[in-house]
C-alpha cells in the first residue's frame, strides 16, 4: 500500500495543542499512520517512501464548512438557477464547485438543502474516486411549512404524517442528517418572516423524535428568538444562523443559551467570506447589534462551528477563509477560529474520523505557506490539500473565473 511522509516546518494536530516543530505525518491508505518529529519518522520509514517536503509550511487537518448549498450558484437569484435547471447540469455545476471547495482547503461540507438528493450522487461519486470534491454530509430536502423557506426544493409538509414520510423519504435516499427551516428565511420574502415559526414546538419534537429513529440528527435553520428555544428543548444537535430576532429587532435570551449550551448543541451563525459587504447591506447599526450578540453568545458558552452558507446571494464558493477573518476581527482567538473549522466541527457533526491530525483519523490535511497560529493570511496560501488521502489539484491561477 502507498505511503506518503509529508515534512513540514510545524505540525498541528489540533488547534489547542503545541504544534509539533519540524513535525511530519505519516499517510497510508487513506488514513494517518503516524505523527511525529521529521527526524523521527524519516528514520523509521522505508527509503522507498514517498516523500513530500514542505519547508517554511504548516500542516493541519482540514478545513471543514458546516454549512453549503451545492446546489446553488451565489447569484442574485439562486433559487431560479435550481428550480428550472435541468438535472444534469445542475450535477455537473454542483461537482464544479465541490472540487474548488476542496481546492481551498475545504476537506468535508456539510449541504444543507438541494434537489432531487444530488448531493447524495456527488457524495458517491467523491467516495469511488470519480468525482473531486470533499466529504459530503447531505441532508438532501429540508422540511418547511406549506409555502415555507426554501419550498420550491420539494420538501414542503403541514401533518405529522406529512413530517414523518419526509423523513422517512429523505433517509431512504441517503440523507445524512435531516435539515428543518424551523423559522421564515430570506430567501423566500413570500412565506413566513425571518423571526416567525414554521413548526409549533411539538411539531419540532416529533421531528427530531422521527429523526432520531432513522439514527440522524437534525439541524434547524432558526432566526426567531422563540423559534430558537422551541429548537433547544426539541433537541436538535445545531442550530444554523441563530440571529435571535423579534418583530421588534434583536431578543437576545441568555437562558435559551445557558440550555443550549446544557445540552451541547452548536451555534454555525453562517458567515459569508465577503462579511464586509454584508455589513453594508444591513448598515452599521444592526451590523454591530448583530456582532454584539456573537460575543455575548461566545461569553455565555456557545460551541460555534463555521459555516458560510456558500451558494446563497453573494455567498462565493471557495471563500472560507474570509469568515474565519470575520470571527477573529470579533476577538476569537487564533487557536479558538481553527477550532471552529475542524476539531469543534467534527464533533457537532458527530464525525469521530477527522478534524486532528492523530494515529487512524482520516488523512484530511491541508499544508500552507507559513503558520496559521501566528499569521492569519497564511490560510490563503494553500500549498497542498489532501482528503482521505487523495491530493486535490491546485487552486486556479488568480483571476479565473470561480463557480458560483
Amino acid at each position: 500500500m502507498n505511503k506518503l511522509l509529508i515534512t513540514a516546518d510545524h505540525v498541528i494536530t489540533k488547534p489547542t495543542d503545541q504544534p509539533i516543530d519540524q513535525g511530519a505525518v505519516l499517510v497510508e491508505g487513506g488514513r494517518i499512520a503516524a505523527v511525529g518529529r521529521a527526524a523521527e519518522l524519516d528514520t523509521a520509514v522505508d527509503a522507498g517512501v514517498t516523500r513530500l517536503s514542505c519547508p517554511g509550511a504548516t500542516v493541519l487537518p482540514g478545513l471543514i464548512d458546516c454549512h453549503v448549498h451545492l446546489a446553488f450558484d451565489a447569484s442574485a437569484d439562486p433559487l431560479r438557477a435550481v428550480a428550472h435547471a435541468d438535472p444534469t447540469e445542475l450535477a455537473t455545476a454542483m461537482a464544479t464547485r465541490a472540487e474548488h471547495l476542496l481546492a481551498s482547503g475545504v476537506t468535508t461540507v456539510r449541504d444543507l438543502g438541494d434537489r432531487d438528493a444530488l448531493t447524495v450522487t456527488l457524495r458517491a461519486a467523491i467516495e469511488a474516486g470519480t468525482a473531486i470534491g470533499p466529504r459530503i454530509l447531505a441532508a438532501t430536502t429540508p422540511l418547511t411549512s406549506r409555502g415555507g423557506h426554501c419550498g420550491f426544493l420539494g420538501g414542503e409538509v403541514t401533518t405529522d404524517d406529512d413530517i414523518r414520510a419526509g423523513i422517512a423519504r429523505n433517509a431512504a435516499a441517503g440523507a445524512d442528517l435531516i435539515k428543518v427551516m424551523a423559522s421564515g428565511g430570506a430567501l423566500t420574502p413570500t412565506g413566513p418572516r425571518m423571526w416567525e415559526a414554521q413548526f409549533t414546538a411539538r411539531q419540532l419534537r416529533l421531528i427530531v423524535e422521527e429523526a432520531t429513529r432513522h439514527g440522524l440528527a437534525v439541524a434547524a435553520h432558526a432566526h426567531g428568538t422563540d423559534v430558537i428555544a422551541h429548537c433547544v428543548d426539541a433537541g436538535v444537535r445545531t442550530i444554523e444562523h441563530c440571529s435571535w430576532r423579534t418583530a421588534e429587532g434583536i431578543g437576545y435570551d441568555p437562558e435559551i443559551t445557558r440550555r443550549m449550551v446544557e445540552n451541547d448543541i452548536a451555534v454555525c451563525r453562517c458567515v459569508s467570506g465577503d462579511w464586509q459587504l454584508f455589513r453594508r447591506q444591513l448598515g452599521a447599526e444592526r451590523a454591530d447589534a448583530i456582532s454584539e450578540t456573537i460575543r455575548r453568545m461566545r461569553e455565555d458558552g456557545v460551541r460555534f462551528i463555521a459555516g458560510t452558507d456558500a451558494g446563497v446571494p453573494g455567498a462565493a464558493f471557495g471563500d472560507y477563509v474570509g469568515m474565519l477573518d470575520f470571527f477573529a476581527t470579533l476577538g476569537f482567538g487564533r487557536c479558538e477560529v481553527l477550532d471552529m473549522a475542524t476539531t469543534g466541527a467534527a464533533h457537532a457533526l458527530g464525525l469521530t474520523d477527522t478534524g486532528a491530525l492523530t494515529t487512524g483519523m482520516r488523512a484530511d490535511l491541508i499544508v500552507t505557506d507559513g503558520n496559521p497560529l501566528t499569521d492569519p493570511t497564511a490560510l490563503r496560501r494553500i500549498r497542498h490539500v489532501f482528503a482521505a488521502g487523495r491530493r486535490a489539484p491546485a487552486l486556479p491561477p488568480e483571476g479565473t473565473e470561480q463557480p458560483g
